[in-house]
């Protein structure tokens, strides 16, 4: 749906969605077309439509705390339920994250439950950016409780032809996608913040890896097919310049000058050095901000 949906706002086309309605009618919405702002496609496509799925209410389990956050440091542990802030009871994590995020530099008093006791924590969330702006951040994560959505979950399988023909549409299609971001990137329509380096892949690996088989390998298909793709554009010192020489030694009839050769090897790898470095630091910009 996504990517679908991504694929709308590239075209700047207007969306019509069929939908089956609450009292089991099918409808069709019709939606304006976006144009695809240079902002837009750092944001889920969903949210452009107003779009959002149905989010089950999660208890304010705390699962995960970060090393030296304020959480952290105010000893906040693993499995503490967190019933208020501030004197304001919270029982869903939305509420958690709701009042911490405007609270950027101002203790607040988090009153968590441990065990059969009560303890109030003093923290002051760290100012991190996201999408833009400041916001509040303790360093803590929401413990998942996967049975909880098992009964929102469907198995798709298909027979060994028809997986086939789907995978290669599957790749067909991510390859378009990827050339036509590249394309937006190359004329000033996508931020280059959508470039990803090493640091970021091993990060989404490790949590594709943590959601199951199926997610890790649907993962290390998606890189596979992305590094396809940017070894064969026309870039000198990548496959796709080699082609590109081969080409005009066909048109021209001769081969490529030594010295057309050389120029395009070193502007080749400016450009890879250039993305590279512009990928690694777009990474460490990730972890620093949060």
């Amino acid at each position: 749906l996504r990517r679908t949906l991504l694929d709308v706002v590239l075209d700047g086309k207007p969306l019509e969605m069929a939908v089956v309605t609450a009292d089991k009618r099918r409808e069709v919405r019709i939606f304006k077309p976006i144009t695809g702002r240079n902002e837009d496609f750092d944001q889920d496509p969903a949210e452009l439509f107003g779009l959002k799925p149905l989010r089950l209410p999660t208890a304010p389990v705390v699962g995960m705390v970060a090393p030296d956050s304020p959480a952290a440091k105010a000893g906040m542990q693993v499995d503490d339920v967190v019933v208020a802030i501030d004197g304001r009871a919270v029982t869903d994590w939305e509420e958690v994250v709701a009042q911490v995020q405007p609270a950027l530099g101002r203790s607040l008093t988090v009153e968590v439950k441990r065990g059969d006791s009560t303890l109030p924590l003093q923290m002051t969330p760290e100012s991190v950016e996201d999408k833009g702006k400041r916001i509040g951040r303790l360093g803590i994560g929401v413990k998942q409780d996967p049975e909880r959505y098992a009964s929102m979950m469907i198995e798709v399988r298909h027979g060994f032809v028809q997986a086939l023909g789907r995978g290669m549409e599957e790749v067909w299609n991510t390859s378009v996608l990827s050339v036509r971001m590249i394309g937006r990137m190359i004329i000033g329509e996508a931020s280059l913040k959508n470039l990803s380096g090493p640091v970021t892949i091993a990060d989404y690996a490790g949590q594709s890896a943590k959601m199951g088989l199926s997610s890790f390998l649907r993962f290390i298909a998606l890189i596979s097919i992305s590094i396809g793709v940017l070894n064969l554009l026309p870039v000198p010192v990548l496959d796709g310049g080699h082609l590109m020489y081969y080409l005009a030694e066909l048109f021209k009839g001769s081969p490529v000058s030594d010295r057309a050769l050389e120029v395009g090897q070193r502007i080749g790898f400016g450009i890879l050095a250039f993305l590279m470095l512009f990928a690694l630091y777009n990474d460490f910009h990730r972890l620093i901000s949060g």
